[in-house]
């Protein structure tokens, strides 16, 4: 049974109903600014959406009479080399009203590879057209809440996909390119037309864009606030990439193979002309050396930080290993350096929007932020925390900054103790048999292939707030090897392990019998365990210092490699002990590349960097005894799946 939580206001004034019984449903054409419409009524100076008491945009327009439209941008690049530009098709939902008093709107714009192929949203919803292939449903509640407050919701097929032509090439140029030229286009700089052929103009809007989106969704909007096109005020990427080449592979080390073509296939068209885009893919993608090439560089945002003049609002899960969380850190680090306005908040969650973990505060927070950006009300959304930060399930903390500390403590090494300084070196030899649950498991006892350090038990709770990372002096007998590390925090709690949906639901906005604004709710999932993950990393010890030119091990000779783990944010609680593990290669969580080498470390040179705000850490002073027990297989999550 679907029950329903309803989370609606409507607000309609005498003078809208008239307005909507006099324009009754929208049709596909004749479309505002094409021939022979009428000219539209001179612009109140407050248009009526706006409360100038409160400072936030209302309800007061008809969502069932709605203006629906599709139209094909022009695009600037011919990517299936057929002779002709590609078109880039452009869905969107806008009051009628505004329409006919004149009132310009700023436009919330979703990009996407996702919406005939795969769905967006917890329920996989896509783009559904009218018998004269006008757009009829958009996915998410986006056009539901706020089309009523005098914004356009406009949905983007990016090239190659959807009802768009060409063929894409997965966050390259021509990707991020098909989005600016329909921001071009909402800003007057560039042409379209109707399915028929018949020029639109966009003069209905302010050419105030927001962008927003999910994972390859939100990566756009990073990449297309990259470019400093003119008109994008603000982006809200959710669980986004910042770096193709960190998506795929951690400092040379793979997590799959030829997946940059996969997946370009995956949600593109299938053609010919686009098989020979997704074999160049596969053919610059260098995953046989592991190497940052140009091919990459174009596909990382970061570099182009500087150019960013659109406002930031980042939101990311810290047990996301699909887009993994060096991705906002990096982003964030690079918005930071140039003074980006901008805004965080980090869930527990894994690869999950804000929408399904934290509803009601999201849908307010977004409304806010939009108003701010898109229609310049003074909300003080800009004079709330910077950062949000869940610490338990559904407990939110804020804080001033992100990250907590900028350097990272070292933590010495000794043979088996974390805290201390040691001398001598120990022995780790490739076992590419292990698994997660075999290193993590009876971390007192020596087990081939893997060295673990442990700390005392934390005399006061410790938040890690930042990118750890760990720095070895190692010699090896290859001339390279990947090279695992794993921080661990031991000890009995109940931990978040996902989330599942439930039968109820809410609703955010106004609905129509083709498009309602009610979405399933999800539950947190938790579960008592005596260990959990704190963070992740890899790296290909020949990449250690550049990933632009790797330079061989010479097998006998001493050399620093440091491993880069995942940014965290997580307070430890007092009583714990914390655990860092070894390993070489690692066969669950990055495409099978082990060499069979045996490295040794000097542990007096060796140690853990880890940004701590409060606490501290200490060694052991005698033999620690720790139970650990797997129950259940730890399952690998398919780190790539388009769906997620």
């Amino acid at each position: 049974m679907r029950t329903v939580r309803a989370r609606v206001t409507i607000l309609v004034s005498s003078a809208v109903l008239s307005l909507s019984t006099v324009v009754g449903p929208a049709v596909a054409a004749p479309l505002p600014d094409g021939p022979g419409t009428p000219a539209p009524a001179a612009a109140p100076s407050v248009p009526q959406h706006i409360d100038t008491r409160t400072k936030s945009t209302e309800p007061v327009y008809d969502y069932a009479n709605a203006i629906r439209e599709s139209v094909y941008v022009d695009a600037t690049m011919d990517t299936d080399s057929d002779g002709e530009n590609d078109e880039i098709a452009v869905d969107i939902v806008r009051p009628s009203e505004t329409a006919l008093t004149g009132v310009k709107i700023p436009v919330i714009m979703d990009a996407s590879p996702y919406y005939s192929c795969c769905g967006r949203g917890n329920e996989s919803e896509k783009k559904t057209y009218d018998g004269d292939g006008v757009i009829r449903k958009m996915p998410l509640f986006y056009d539901n809440y706020f089309v009523p407050r005098g914004y356009a919701m406009v949905g983007v097929d990016i090239v190659g996909t959807g009802r768009s032509t060409g063929c894409g090439d997965v966050g390259g140029r021509d990707e991020i390119q098909s989005v600016v030229d329909v921001i071009d286009w909402l800003n007057g700089r560039n042409t379209a037309h109707t399915a028929s052929g018949q020029k639109v103009l966009a003069s209905w809007t302010t050419g105030a864009v927001g962008m927003i989106g999910k994972s390859y969704d939100g990566t756009l909007a990073n990449g297309v606030a990259a470019t400093a096109v003119p008109g994008l005020k603000t982006i809200v990427p959710i669980s986004a990439i910042s770096s193709w080449y960190d998506y795929t592979r951690s400092g040379g080390v793979p997590y799959s193979d030829d997946y940059m073509p996969w997946l370009a296939g995956y949600v593109g068209h299938d053609s010919a002309a686009c098989d020979e885009v997704r074999g160049e893919l596969g053919d610059n993608d260098d995953d046989e050396t592991g190497d940052y090439t140009s091919f990459w560089a174009q596909r990382d945002y970061t570099a182009n930080a500087s150019k960013v003049k659109a406002s930031v609002f980042i939101t990311h899960g810290l047990s996301d290993y699909n887009v993994q969380t060096n991705h906002f850190s990096q982003w964030w680090s690079a918005l930071s350096r140039n003074n980006v306005p901008r805004k965080l908040w980090l869930g527990l969650e894994d690869h999950v929007d804000p929408f399904e973990f934290r509803r009601d505060e999201w849908v307010d927070e977004l409304h806010k932020w939009f108003d701010y950006w898109l229609q310049g009300l003074q909300n003080g959304v800009m004079k709330e925390p910077m950062v949000s930060v869940e610490t338990t399930p559904d407990v939110w903390r804020n804080y001033r900054t992100w990250p907590a500390v900028n350097r990272p403590l070292p933590v010495p090494l000794a043979a088996g103790k974390l805290g201390a300084a040691g001398k001598g070196s120990v022995t780790v030899t490739d076992d590419p048999e292990l698994t997660e649950d075999d290193i993590v498991a009876d971390p007192t006892q020596v087990i081939a292939g893997r060295q673990m350090f442990l700390s005392a038990p934390l005399a006061a709770p410790l938040r890690v707030s930042g990118t750890p990372s760990v720095t070895l002096r190692l010699k090896s007998d290859s001339a390279t090897t990947p090279v695992t590390a794993r921080l661990i925090e031991y000890g009995e709690a109940q931990r978040y392990t996902g989330i599942r949906r439930t039968d109820d639901s809410t609703c955010e906005g106004s609905s129509t019998d083709y498009d309602d604004s009610c979405y399933y709710t999800v539950e947190k999932l938790t579960a008592q365990s005596d260990h959990g993950i704190v963070s992740r990393g890899w790296i290909d010890a020949a990449h250690s210092k550049s990933l632009t030119k790797p330079t061989p091990l010479e097998p006998g000779q001493w050399t620093t490699v440091t491993v880069p783990l995942r940014a965290q944010d997580q307070i430890i609680p007092k009583g714990r002990i914390l655990g860092l593990a070894i390993t070489l290669s690692d066969t669950e969580w990055t495409s099978p590349n082990d060499t069979g080498a045996t490295i040794d470390i000097d542990v007096a040179a060796s140690q853990l960097n880890i940004p701590i705000s409060s606490g501290h850490l200490t060694a052991p002073t005698k033999p620690q005894s720790i139970q650990v027990e797997i129950t259940t297989p730890t399952q690998r999550p398919n780190l790539h799946d388009p769906k997620n």
